[in-house]
């Protein structure tokens, strides 16, 4: 079981590391759904942590629709990237029809060479996900879909992820399944869903906040108990 956290901070990232994340996805401003964090930023984290580090791609917050110029400042922000040791990237482009905006994919794909690619949650507001996936399967970079099987929480679109899941064996981006999870539901979850790769923000946090500190005892609990999982 691979446990992702979110990190906004080096901070974050060195607790994540140690309290047992297995990954981290890089962002900063967490209260608008995750943005590009700054190079100085990229930089010094993974310069510091030896987990691997995924980092948002992700212009601005109005939308998951990117323009001519947006698209320009996306490659250039992975091309800066490539030039430090952060493992991959997580980005997400739709059209307006709620379709994958297959020509900015390839875009990026291509500036993104051989950084690990991840799908985020752009995927949740596709018209339809399995149409989505089976367009996002056709391209080998793609290792995972960051989704919570819709709009609502992740815990509330269990018969959704489940399709996802069975869909995904056979052949094709894994599930990584966000939003709305809790270290109290996560067994239960995984096991009606199926999935083997869990992402967490806000839930391991001081207060159970998007701007709260790591909670560094709660987010070892977690991991310890999602280790124990084959």
């Amino acid at each position: 079981m691979i446990l992702e956290v979110i990190a906004t901070t080096l901070q974050d990232a060195l607790i994540a590391e140690e309290c047992g994340a297995d990954r981290i996805e890089l962002i900063t401003a967490v209260t608008e759904g995750g943005l590009t964090p700054s190079i100085g930023l990229i930089e010094r984290v993974t310069e510091r942590v030896n987990i691997p580090v995924n980092v948002m791609i992700r212009p601005h917050s109005r939308s998951f629709i990117m323009d001519d110029e947006d698209l320009e400042t996306m490659l250039a922000d992975i091309t800066r990237i490539k030039t430090t040791r952060a493992a991959g990237i997580v980005m997400g482009p739709l059209t307006l029809e709620g379709t994958i905006d297959v020509p900015a994919l390839e875009k990026l794909l291509a500036e993104a060479g051989s950084l690990d690619v991840t799908y985020h949650r752009a995927f949740d507001e596709a018209l339809d996900q399995l149409a989505a996936y089976e367009v996002l399967s056709g391209y080998s970079q793609i290792s995972r879909i960051l989704t919570s099987g819709g709009p609502s929480p992740a815990p509330e679109s269990v018969p959704q992820l489940q399709r996802l899941v069975e869909r995904s064996q056979e052949g094709g981006p894994r599930i990584l399944a966000g939003y709305g999870l809790t270290p109290e539901g996560i067994l239960s979850f995984i096991e009606e869903t199926g999935v083997k790769e869990v992402h967490f923000g806000s839930s391991i946090r001081e207060g159970r906040r998007g701007l709260g500190l790591i909670d560094g005892p709660l987010l070892r609990s977690l991991a310890d108990k999602l280790h124990q999982i084959n």
